[in-house]
C-alpha cells in the first residue's frame, strides 16, 4: 500500500464512513512512532508537518525520512506540509518533496485568499501535488472570541464559491475549533458542518483536534468531516512518554534506551486518536 495521496485516503474514508488522523510531527521519532502506529491500528493515516518548524529542522528531510517511512509501512499513509501561510512556503514544500501541501490564507481578505490558493492550486497541479486550503478563522484556543464567536466561521455560501474558484482539493474550515490549548471546552457548531458537508465537493478538514470531547469528534465523523489535525496532545504524549522514561534511578544513561522506552506511550496516544475516530471499527 505504502506512499499514498491525501485525497485518496480522505476518498478511502468518506467511503467507509471514518475519520482520518493527520499527526503533526517534528523529528523522526515523532515520525516514527505514528507511523507505527498506523500499522498496528490498520488504519490509514496522515503525517504532516508545520512550516513553522523550519529552524529546528528542513522540510527536505522530514519530507524524505516521512515518505519513506510511508513507502515502507503496509497501511496507506499519506504526507502533507500544515499551514503554508503564503504562496512562498507552500512552493518551497513542493520543492522539498511534499506529496500535499495546505495553503492558509485565511487572515488574509477573501479576495487575497482566493488568488493566492489559486496560484498554489495551479502550481501544484504541474506537479501532482494536493492542496488543501482554509476558508474562515481557525484561531487560538487562547482566545475566547475565536472559539466562540460565529462571525468567524466559515460561511456555507461563500465556500462553496472559493471552493469553484480556487479547485482546492479539500478544504478546512471554522465550526467553533481553534488550534492549540482551549481555554473554554470548545462546542462545534453541527449545524454548521452539516451545511457544509451538504454544498461542497471537497472533503472538509477540522483543525485543532487537541482536548475536543471525544463525543464531538465521534459526532464530525459521523456528519462527514473526514480530516482531523491532531499537534498540540500528541506533543504533549511524546514528552509525558520521554519524562516517564528518563528515569533518574537508570543506570544504563542510554538516550537510545529512553527513546525505546518512550515510544509506547506516543504510539499508543496515537492508537487511541485512530480508534475514536474510527467509530465503525474499520480495518484494512
Amino acid at each position: 500500500m505504502a506512499l499514498m495521496k491525501v485525497k485518496d485516503i480522505l476518498q478511502h474514508a468518506t467511503e467507509n464512513h471514518y475519520g482520518v488522523a493527520a499527526i503533526n510531527v517534528f523529528n523522526y521519532e515523532t515520525v516514527k512512532w505514528a507511523a507505527e502506529a498506523a500499522k498496528r491500528e490498520r488504519i490509514p493515516l496522515i503525517i504532516q508537518l508545520y512550516p513553522g518548524f523550519e529552524s529546528y529542522i528542513s522540510l527536505h528531510h522530514v519530507a524524505a525520512f516521512a515518505k519513506e517511512f510511508a513507502e515502507n509501512a503496509d497501511v496507506p499513509i499519506a504526507v502533507h506540509l500544515d499551514h503554508s501561510a503564503s504562496y512562498e512556503i507552500a512552493v518551497r514544500g513542493i520543492k522539498a518533496g511534499f506529496p500535499s501541501v495546505m495553503v492558509d490564507g485565511s487572515a488574509r481578505p477573501y479576495a487575497e485568499n482566493v488568488e493566492m490558493t489559486k496560484a498554489v492550486v495551479q502550481t501544484a497541479s504541474v506537479f501532482d501535488v494536493d492542496v488543501e486550503a482554509e476558508l474562515g478563522h481557525v484561531g487560538s484556543g487562547a482566545s475566547l472570541d475565536d472559539i466562540v464567536n460565529s462571525d468567524n466561521y466559515t460561511n456555507v455560501e461563500q465556500a462553496v464559491e472559493f471552493v469553484e474558484k480556487t479547485g482546492c482539493g479539500s478544504l478546512a474550515v471554522a465550526v467553533g475549533n481553534a488550534h492549540g490549548a482551549y481555554v473554554q471546552t470548545p462546542n462545534l457548531d453541527f449545524d454548521r458542518i452539516k451545511k457544509l458537508r451538504a454544498a461542497l465537493p471537497v472533503p472538509l478538514v477540522l483543525h485543532g483536534c487537541s482536548d475536543i470531547p471525544h463525543e464531538q469528534l465521534q459526532e464530525s465523523v459521523r456528519l462527514g468531516m473526514s480530516k482531523f489535525n491532531i499537534a498540540t496532545e500528541y506533543f504533549r504524549a511524546c514528552y509525558a512518554s520521554l519524562c516517564a522514561a528518563a528515569d533518574p534511578e537508570n543506570k544504563d544513561g542510554s538516550f537510545m534506551s529512553i527513546l525505546n522506552e518512550a515510544s509506547e506511550g506516543a504510539i499508543e496516544f496515537v492508537r487511541g486518536k485512530m480508534r475514536l475516530l474510527n467509530p465503525n471499527g474499520f480495518s484494512l
